[in-house]
């Protein structure tokens, strides 16, 4: 079965994620269940995931134990600021973004704004 752009690298950082530990290549492989998928394929996978950003790694014997760099929540809004600061006029952006929230959202967030964190 071939997967879409982005699914092998979103299920990659599910994986990592719901075990919580530094992980090797080999580790990610077997932990993602697909006996069908190279170990090259996931080195790939991982190494590119590291020149973005998303994870840190740290060198274990000859290879490699990955980890996320933050939780999935931090990884939206990483790249939710990426988004804004590619654009020259962040204030319409951001004024976009905001006149298009739903209710519910946009109470959310002026809440947050207010400096009332308890609901995150």
């Amino acid at each position: 079965m071939r997967r879409g752009p982005g699914e092998l690298e979103a299920e990659v950082l599910a994986v990592l994620w719901q075990h919580d530990q530094p992980a090797s290549a080999a580790e990610v492989r077997e932990w993602l269940g697909d006996d069908s998928l190279a170990y090259t394929t996931v080195v790939t996978i991982l190494s590119r995931l590291h020149e973005k950003g998303v994870l840190a790694r740290e060198k274990q014997g000859r290879m490699f134990a990955y980890h996320p760099v933050d939780d999935a929540p931090g990884l939206a809004a990483r790249r939710m600021r990426a988004v804004l600061d590619s654009e020259d006029n962040r204030e319409s952006v951001l004024a976009r973004f905001v006149s298009n929230l739903p209710p519910d959202d946009e109470q959310a967030l002026l809440q947050l704004l207010q400096g009332d964190r308890e609901g995150t």
